[in-house]
């Protein structure tokens, strides 16, 4: 089985840092031809940590933000395009909501994905909207 990480962004060490971010630019920039700024200063905030699988390189990841208000929030969910069907994303969402510790877990959905995301809880939490041209929904797991 593809063994799970995960680390604060600030304690990691480049290589796997550069293969998170790498993995995200290839997901979201390329294949899903949004240019957007990934690295938009968050992986850096206190708080903030990095999940990610693989065997020698990362496969899939997910980042866990710690908000301002209290709540914390999921995003940059991404597998490489040869590891996806394997249940990776879905090992790091398990992850992820585990090591979260606030009652409110928010994420912001592709709307294709709306019942994706139900499975481990989230529930859709106001109007769609769309976000580089591609739809999303907001999402909120409450616990």
């Amino acid at each position: 089985m593809t063994p799970i990480f995960s680390a604060p962004s600030r304690n990691l060490d480049p290589v796997t840092l550069h293969e998170i971010l790498r993995l995200r630019q290839d997901v979201f920039v390329v294949e899903q031809e949004c240019a957007y700024p990934d690295i938009d200063g968050r992986d850096m905030e206190p708080g903030t940590v990095q999940f990610w699988a693989g065997r020698g390189s990362v496969d899939a990841t997910v980042r866990l933000l710690r908000e301002p208000d209290g709540s914390e929030r999921i995003g940059r969910v991404a597998t490489a395009r040869h590891a996806r069907g394997q249940g990776l994303a879905g090992r790091l969402m398990e992850s992820a909501i585990a090591e979260a510790r606030a009652s409110r877990i928010l994420l912001g959905a592709q709307a294709h994905l709306e019942e994706w995301y139900g499975r481990f809880g989230f529930v859709r939490d106001g109007e769609g909207y769309l976000e580089d041209r591609i739809p999303h929904v907001p999402m909120v797991l409450v616990r």
